[in-house]
C-alpha cells in the first residue's frame, strides 16, 4: 500500500497546546474511522507552522477527500517513492 507525506500548512501549529493537538487527533482518527481500514495515520511531526503527517492509503484522493472532511489543510501530498535511513549506507 502506498504511503504519503502530506504538508499542512498551519500558522502557529508549534504552539498548539496538548488539549488543542488532542482535540485535531480525535477529529483526524473519527473521520479515519468513517473512511475505512484502508487509509492509516502513521504518524504527524509538528514544526513551528506547519504539520507534516505519514499515512498509508490506496490512492492520493483518499488521502484527500480525509482532508477535505476533517477541515485540515493539505497543502502538498506526496506519495512515497522510496525509503532511506542509516541502514541503506
Amino acid at each position: 500500500m502506498p504511503k504519503y507525506v502530506i504538508e499542512r500548512e498551519i500558522p502557529g501549529a508549534g504552539n498548539l497546546t496538548p488539549q488543542d493537538l488532542q482535540g485535531i487527533s480525535q477529529k483526524s482518527c473519527g473521520i479515519l474511522n468513517q473512511l475505512g481500514p484502508q487509509i492509516q495515520w502513521v504518524q504527524s511531526y509538528v514544526t513551528s507552522d506547519k504539520i507534516y503527517c505519514i499515512y498509508i492509503a490506496p490512492n492520493e484522493e483518499m488521502v484527500r477527500e480525509h482532508a477535505k472532511r476533517g477541515g485540515f489543510p493539505a497543502n502538498s501530498v506526496s506519495k512515497v517513492v522510496t525509503i532511506i535511513d542509516p541502514t541503506t549506507a
